[in-house]
């Protein structure tokens, strides 16, 4: 299980490692509409930085990260505003609501929901991701930045903790506040919107930027969905799992196993043995005496879910390759291709 892990700070093996890291679009249009919001000269800043506004809706484009730091230095200089991350994470939240609410989906409570989720918070490109681990009577979120020359800097930091703390406290019946903010850079000379954002307890000048909650909330239970969502989301299921189906009764359990675990990216043959309840072998020997393998069952799940989530508008082509256990979109688009023949993009639109 994912809490009972040790934490593991990703590391950099030099300068090419670094420089090759990338974030794909959304992430230079999430900081381009705070940006606007802020009252920043767009058409300048994307002069500035080399780009043309159409770049931004090729979402198979990657640009380097160094680019999405400079463009934040730029846009906090501009607009005079170093805490443009926590606008960032705001805006960020909102527009992958409809991700969390489809990752949550299979989910009771919201340690279940932690075990999904962390992999999605890595969502837009090689920034870092946040991790989970416990401290004494706390649940800890750790911002773990894949380079660590961007350890002092503030806005990767703030927006990345500032998503994190709005989907903790927003998914739960019970509300879920931060007790503590921990932060590795200086203290800045305003505080007023990190202390709205995180409470009063904050710590400047920290080995690790972190939020910290009460432990008890991981067994809190996840909000019920409503009628109409809960429609949608079930749609997948109901079509994957239909009584008439001439699938056994083995093989309808482990797509759901399956199902559960596919945004966390974690659809190894011991993780599901696990979920299942079996050994490996048992799990093994099981798919053979059904004709099949592990992962031809995988992959016709992820072929049929991807035509479901397909018709959702509300998905993008990204939120789609999370939700299906892919680390990118690239690597999603290939394997839709090699299924349909057309890229998922193309699906859609016919």
């Amino acid at each position: 299980m994912l809490l009972e892990k040790p934490l593991h700070k990703p590391v950099s093996d030099g300068a090419a490692e670094r420089t090759s890291a990338s974030v794909n679009s959304s992430a230079m249009s999430t900081l381009l509409q705070a940006a606007e919001t802020l009252g920043a000269d767009i058409p300048h800043l994307l002069r500035d930085i080399g780009l043309e506004p159409s770049d931004l809706f090729d979402g198979d484009r990657r640009y380097p990260v160094a680019m999405l730091l400079d463009l934040y230095e730029r846009v906090a200089q501009c607009t005079n505003t170093p805490d443009i991350g926590l606008y960032v994470g705001r805006i960020d939240y909102i527009g992958r609501l409809n991700l969390q609410l489809y990752a949550c989906s299979a989910c009771r409570t919201f340690r279940e929901y932690l075990n999904v989720m962390p992999s999605v918070l890595k969502i837009v490109g090689d920034i870092g991701e946040v991790k989970v681990r416990r401290e004494a009577q706390f649940l800890c979120l750790d911002w773990q930045p894949l380079a660590p020359e961007t350890t002092a800097q503030r806005y990767l930091s703030d927006s990345s903790l500032g998503v994190a703390a709005a989907i903790v406290n927003s998914v739960c019946v019970r509300p879920i506040p931060v007790r503590a903010a921990h932060f590795s850079y200086a203290k800045p000379q305003d505080i007023r919107l990190l202390t709205q954002q995180f409470g009063e307890n904050l710590l400047f000048d920290q080995p690790v930027s972190s939020l910290y909650f009460d432990l008890a909330c991981l067994d809190y239970l996840l909000i019920g969905l409503d009628a109409d969502w809960g429609q949608v989301l079930a749609q997948p299921i109901r079509h994957l799992f239909a009584e008439d189906s001439d699938s056994s009764e083995f093989i309808m359990a482990l797509r759901k196993a399956l199902l559960r675990l596919l945004p966390s990216g974690e659809m190894g043959v011991d993780k599901v043995a696990a979920a299942l309840n079996i050994s490996r072998r048992t799990l093994q020997r099981r798919l053979s005496e059904q004709g099949t393998q592990f992962l031809q069952v995988l992959q016709e799940l992820r072929a049929e879910l991807a035509q479901q989530y397909l018709g959702d508008e509300r998905l993008s082509i990204t939120d789609i390759a999370f939700l299906l256990g892919y680390m990118d979109q690239s690597s999603f688009s290939a394997a839709f291709r090699s299924w349909y023949g057309v890229s998922p993009r193309d699906f859609r639109k016919k």
